[in-house]
């Protein structure tokens, strides 16, 4: 090999080792979430280190009803890519210390662990509910050099179809008994959410139309815990429905009784996201 060839060999060693060990830095505009702080020496460095989306979804490692499960959420979705900056000198962490790091500081606020799964790569699923919001976390990582983290805030998609008064009576006339759609509970509670209020005035004005009718108001569920546990939070959520017309609408009490079933009678299978959804309903269900 000629000097010249060698030289210029040397220079570019070089220049790669100087250029290795120039520091680490977040790209501008890139910031961690509100819920957490970084591991120490990662940046959010690469072009793709930080993806918003004002509406999606990710499926997250879950554990239910003793198995895992990919549990899809949707809402406000951003994922974090971190890098180790080598040039600290010290060893990065390892995928499970990342992972302990970000399991203890859910925990510290109220959250919980819904998946650890270790691997070719480790991943943990935390659900922290606070402020009247729902956030979802998973943290990936392969030796611990990077990491991801994808975070989605649980929002309710847009209900287009709301019940319909109307409708609502020719169904029940037609089979006796209808799905009431647009009554929202949040997750494993029976409050009744406040964007349930169109819907509700349409059975409200369904009953105060028909004075002679009468209804079994029947809460569903998927199957997604015991079947004693969903049980008894479709008879809970049946029972608020049957409050709120009660109380709110001014319906004679006696002409509604509250019912739950549970996971009894899906009309869909349980065995997908979609499938699920469509089993957790409220039904109207015409009395003799």
């Amino acid at each position: 090999m000629r000097l010249g060839s060698v030289a210029t060999l040397v220079t570019i060693v070089l220049a790669s080792t100087v250029a290795a060990e120039q520091p680490l830095k977040d790209r501008p505009g890139f910031k961690d979430p509100a819920l957490f702080a970084r591991m120490p020496g990662y940046f959010l460095s690469g072009g793709s280190s930080f993806k918003e989306s004002q509406f999606d979804a990710y499926e997250f490692c879950a554990t239910l009803v003793k198995r895992e499960v990919r549990q899809r959420v949707e809402g406000h979705k951003v994922v974090y890519y971190y890098y180790y900056d080598p040039s600290t000198g010290k060893p990065h962490a390892s995928a499970l210390q990342i992972a302990r790091n970000y399991q203890n500081a859910a925990l510290k606020i109220g959250g919980e662990v819904l998946c650890d799964a270790h691997g070719p790569y480790t991943a943990t699923t935390l659900r922290i509910a606070r402020d009247g919001r729902e956030t979802w976390a998973e943290i990936q990582s392969g030796d611990g050099s990077t990491y991801y983290l994808t975070i989605v805030e649980r929002e309710a998609m847009r209900q287009d179809v709301t019940a319909d008064a109307d409708a609502l009576g020719n169904s029940l006339a037609a089979t006796g008994h209808v799905e009431v759609p647009g009554i929202f509970f949040d997750f494993n509670k029976a409050e009744i959410k406040p964007e349930s209020q169109p819907a509700l005035e349409q059975v409200a004005k369904l009953l105060k139309g028909t004075p002679s009718l009468k209804v079994w108001v029947v809460g569903h569920t998927d199957w997604v815990g015991s079947a004693e546990t969903n049980t008894a939070l479709s008879n809970a959520r049946a029972a608020a429905v049957v409050k709120t017309l009660t109380q709110q609408f001014g319906i004679d009490p006696k002409r509604l009784a509250p019912q739950g079933v549970g996971p009894y009678a899906p009309v869909a299978a349980n065995t997908t996201d979609e499938g699920r959804a469509k089993n957790r309903r409220v039904e109207l269900v015409a009395q003799p």
